[in-house]
């Protein structure tokens, strides 16, 4: 490792994974392209979604929609990629394993994809961080569409959940341990209530009320003696794509809405959507949920993955804190507070700052890349060598990471492509005229479409140029270079004129939605508003930038509320609020 210093007290360091600590979402993994012809109509493009993890023997496997394989981690970091299809000659369907679903019984791992039909295989392996898996049984005859599975060790009972409709409810049925098959008794478990709950609303504001909004994605979590059934609604293609949750002490019936609800939503921010996912432990036996982040910007189907640090309360209250969940967190540690969250603290440096860019393609503007909108971006006239993209700080910040996201334009691959990688530098400045390399990649050899580069030590310098060397298909484009770190300035102060405006109970008037509003602080990039049922328990998070008002359409109709907000920049973040009720 080498470090330089110049007389403008420029400190630099090219960048190591030795020491990584952090993760940012969407998590950096190699996204295969979409297999499917008539998805690539607005464009081809990388896609997945409905991710299950599972841990194995101390190790992560990460399994997800279409990507001809698998992921396996020691430290939810580093993913290896096991390529692999587990679909048979026989199954003539698009979909290669679509929303998988996982679990380990009597330490081996188990893993099928969704079918409506009976001739899909199980599949097992103890050894799968090799491509080694047998045949647990040849056709499950139930032939569920998402499914999830349970294995009750204290049971020593096995049960399958499934469902992805609009119109039917999710159900739930016990299978031979032995046989993996259903005796045919399937109970309904659990249908929506969109006239109660109004995050389970169809639309991208959870008003399009002409249609009825989905529910798939079932997964059940057993603790403390307690089933927390989840599921994802209304719709993957939108912002507020979420996981509620309900709690039984059964796992085939009795399930009841839990009151902090929905448990995983994300619906503002870069990364948005936290819908259709799973939960697991780390090492620790601290709790996550992964699940899939919306795009869609060139087809519905268009989506990453997000993972969450989650848990139980002292009261068994299912959380999942999203807050700032797509700035660097930190990896899995001993003893943490997933409820405080694992937030490294490390702030946006060039969110709307000035940028030059080598060259612009049609519409895709530079500060599409800087807008913290993931659904749109910049791009260059080409994917050649020395296209560059340069952001302007503002002033001389301290700098701790670093996350690229690249955009599909005029991509040409459909499915997995192996060996494929990008290759790009990245300097820094204090003029904008005298530059060191911060980062070199030009030999690297991987696939990154997300990727997050934490630096070794900090560095310190108010310029910073993407520079590319190689694509693996199409445009260098981007639809987000993110700086992360801490300014020279002040933080913002307190919100001021905090107000959520709800109809009365005793009146009539729409109490699914409310619109916040607050005065703008002069110097915020953004706030944060949290809300939840119980003034000790606002696990629900909603990031917002450049605005002093939003419309919350997520409300449960009959449920008091509670509210806090904290306005943030490139400094840091102010304090909250005091908690306002909202009847």
């Amino acid at each position: 490792m080498r470090y330089f210093l110049s007389i403008v007290m420029l400190c630099v360091g090219l960048h190591s994974y030795g020491q990584q600590q952090t993760y940012c979402n969407p998590i950096n993994i190699d996204y295969g392209y979409t297999p499917i012809e008539p998805f690539t109509t607005f464009g081809k493009h990388r896609a997945t979604a409905d991710p299950v993890i599972v841990n194995y023997k101390s190790k992560y496997f990460l399994f997800s929609t279409n990507q001809w394989g698998y992921w396996w981690s020691d430290d939810m970091l580093h993913w290896n990629f096991i390529s692999r299809k587990f679909l048979r000659e026989r199954n003539k369907v698009w979909d290669e394993l679509c929303a998988p679903g996982a679990f380990v019984m009597n330490n081996e791992l188990y893993l099928i994809g969704s079918t409506h039909g009976k001739a899909f295989s199980m599949w097992k392996s103890s050894n799968p961080t090799k491509d080694d898996w047998e045949i647990a049984v040849d056709s499950l005859k139930v032939g569920a569409w998402d499914p999830g599975f349970l294995y009750d060790k204290d049971k020593d009972k096995l049960f399958l959940y499934w469902g992805s409709s609009n119109v039917f409810p999710i159900l739930g049925t016990e299978l031979d341990t032995k046989t993996f098959q259903s005796d045919g008794y399937v109970k309904p478990i659990l249908t929506l209530h969109p006239e109660d709950h109004g995050w389970e609303r169809f639309g991208e504001h959870n008003d399009n009320t002409f249609f009825q909004p989905f529910m798939e994605g079932a997964w059940v979590t057993k603790h403390n003696g307690k089933y927390y059934m989840q599921y994802g609604a209304p719709a993957t293609e939108f912002s507020g794509y979420a996981d509620g949750v309900y709690v039984s002490e059964s796992p085939l019936s009795g399930f009841a809405y839990q009151k902090h609800n929905p448990f995983s939503y994300k619906p503002g921010g870069f990364a948005r959507g936290a819908g259709h996912g799973a939960t697991y432990q780390d090492n620790y036996g601290n709790w996550w949920h992964t699940s899939t982040i919306t795009i869609a910007k060139k087809n519905n189907f268009e989506r990453r993955i997000g993972i969450w640090p989650a848990g139980f309360d002292t009261d068994d209250v299912m959380y999942c804190n999203t807050a700032y969940g797509d700035y660097p967190t930190y990896l899995p540690q001993k003893d943490a507070d997933h409820i405080k969250g694992l937030f490294t603290g490390w702030m946006l440096l060039n969110y709307n700052k000035p940028v030059q860019v080598s060259s612009t393609l049609g519409g895709y503007k530079p500060n599409f890349a800087v807008n913290e909108d993931l659904e749109t971006y910049w791009s260059a006239k080409s994917g050649d060598k020395g296209e560059y993209f340069q952001t302007d700080l503002g002033e001389v910040s301290t700098i701790k990471a670093i996350q690229i996201n690249y955009a599909d334009q005029d991509a040409e691959f459909m499915g997995k492509m192996l060996e494929t990688y990008h290759q790009y530098k990245i300097y820094i400045s204090n003029d904008g005229k005298q530059w060191k390399t911060l980062v070199d990649k030009s030999k690297n050899k991987t696939d990154v479409p997300h990727d997050y580069i934490e630096l070794e030590r900090p560095a310190k310098g108010r310029f910073l140029k993407l520079e590319n060397i190689h694509m693996p298909t199409g445009k260098f484009a981007l639809s987000g270079f993110r700086v992360f770190g801490k300014g020279s300035g002040e933080k913002p102060t307190t919100v001021q004129n905090f107000v959520v405006l709800r109809a009365n109970p005793a009146q009539y008037g729409e109490r699914r939605s409310s619109w916040i509003k607050w005065r703008q602080n002069d110097i915020a990039d953004g706030y944060v508003i949290y809300f939840g049922k119980d003034p000790d328990k606002l696990y629900g998070s909603i990031m917002v930038y450049g605005t002093n008002e939003y419309w919350f359409t997520g409300m449960d109709r009959t449920d008091t509320y509670y509210f806090q907000i904290e306005a943030f920049n490139n400094n840091g973040v102010s304090e909250r609020t005091e908690v306002i009720e909202v009847k």
